[in-house]
């Protein structure tokens, strides 16, 4: 008898077994009335049984047990489909036993007892996951628990990061810490707080944001490993280093304040390399200047003392000649840088005799006659006459010459000069002026000699 006979579970002369028999029912059995028939057997088998026990439907042993029979099968294929999973690409299956690693499997389709006997873990190795400290998904969205840190110098800092790490051991990530996430998030921030707690403000704002993140890297990777985490630090990123908003203000304004010093201590420093060398300098030539005087000046002392010396040896020999010679030299150096004026005592006539101009006329005629260019005579004053001669008052450092002597004498009052120009000379007095001029010049050649020599 076939499954799908109506009669397949019925006696022979049960009314029911010749449902859908008949002469115009000899197709297949109708599948409709099948699963009715079965849900009315469901539903007979669970009943309850009433109170008369005459009225209720009491199946055969035979049908109750077909009937678990292949519930239980149906159960017992869905308890072992259940045991089936996939592994997606890039992730590793872990396969535990009563709660113990039984093996790793790859991607792809895989099988294994279900529960209560064996579970499974899919562990992700291939993409790099990543943590975010101080924010959540935007860095707007800050988390002031985890941002807010404190400096060295005792200040606050806004720091927000991320740690980016990828699963190395998948193993060791399952079995050796519970909440591997929330573990790498708090060895992240244990590492940034040590971190920023070791510099100041300043530094961590103007200077040392790479190196801090390339720190806390190194720090967090080895946290890590003394945690037998089985994870690979990638990368930290430091997304915000700032101070707290509730003093942003005057935090800008010390930076405004800092930058000024900066330029200023620019400018200072710009002005003092242009100045110290030009004082350097300055300073070394008054240097060289003053040794150079002082070797001067010692040349020259050495050289009076030197002349001192002669001096006194030939003072010793002959006083009287050396004391003249003496008074002739200071006389001398005395009259060549005033004027002089000649005054006849016996007559008291003044003649004005221009010595300067002698004097520089027989130098000049000396130096032409050495380069044969003949005499200058330069023009000479006209002499008036038929005016009284009176005494001429003498300018400061004029000498009175009386015969053949001349002294030096007080100075006149200044009112009688304008007489004095105008007063005429006598011919003979002009004669013996004269020839008192040739007496000195011989001596005022050799002066001027002297003075060229020296």
């Amino acid at each position: 008898m076939s499954l799908h006979d109506p009669r397949w579970g019925h006696k022979p002369n049960d009314p029911k077994a010749q449902q859908g028999k008949g002469p115009g029912n000899d197709g297949p059995p109708d599948l409709d009335q099948l699963w009715r028939d079965f849900n009315q057997r469901l539903n007979r088998l669970f009943a309850k049984r009433g109170g008369d026990g005459g009225g209720g439907y009491r199946p055969d042993a035979r049908g109750v047990g077909l009937t678990a029979s292949v519930a239980g099968a149906i159960l017992l294929l869905i308890w072992l489909a259940s045991g089936a999973f996939i592994v997606p690409e890039g992730q590793v299956g872990l396969v535990t036993t009563f709660g113990e690693l039984s093996h790793k499997t790859g991607a792809g389709f895989n099988w294994r007892w279900p529960a209560p006997f064996q579970a499974h873990e899919t562990v992700n190795v291939a993409q790099v996951q990543t943590v975010e400290l101080g924010y959540r998904a935007n860095v707007r969205n800050k988390q002031p628990n985890e941002a807010l840190m404190l400096t060295a110098d005792e200040s606050i800092v806004d720091v927000q990061f991320s740690v980016q790490y990828k699963v190395a051991d998948p193993v060791a990530w399952v079995f050796n810490n519970r909440d591997q996430v929330e573990t790498v998030r708090d060895a992240a921030e244990t590492a940034m707080r040590e971190l920023v707690g070791r510099r100041k403000m300043d530094a961590l704002l103007f200077e040392g944001r790479d190196k801090l993140a390339a720190e806390a890297q190194r720090m967090v990777q080895q946290m890590l490993a003394s945690y037998k985490m089985g994870a690979d630090v990638t990368g930290v990123t430091v997304q915000s280093l700032t101070v707290p908003e509730q003093v942003a203000a005057a935090f800008e304004e010390t930076v405004k304040a800092q930058e000024d010093r900066a330029r200023a201590r620019s400018e200072a420093q710009a002005y003092a390399d242009d100045i110290i060398p030009q004082a350097k300098g300055k300073a070394a030539r008054m240097k060289q200047d003053a040794e150079a005087e002082r070797a001067t000046t010692v040349n020259t002392a050495e050289g009076n003392a030197a002349r001192f010396n002669q001096v006194v040896a030939e003072y010793a020999k002959a006083p009287g000649v050396t004391r003249d010679r003496m008074y002739l030299d200071t006389m001398q150096q005395i009259f060549s840088s005033t004027s002089k004026v000649m005054i006849d005592a016996k007559t008291a006539a003044t003649i004005n005799l221009p010595l300067d101009q002698m004097l520089t006329r027989s130098v000049a005629n000396e130096a032409s006659m050495g380069s044969r260019s003949g005499p200058v005579m330069p023009p000479v004053a006209p002499v008036q006459q038929g005016a009284p001669s009176q005494p001429a008052p003498p300018a400061s450092g004029t000498v009175t010459v009386n015969g053949s002597s001349a002294q030096p004498q007080a100075q006149a009052p200044t009112q009688a000069q304008p007489q004095a120009q105008a007063q005429a000379t006598p011919p003979a007095q002009g004669v013996r002026a004269a020839d008192a001029a040739q007496k000195i010049d011989p001596r005022s050649r050799e002066a001027s000699r002297d003075r060229e020599t020296r």
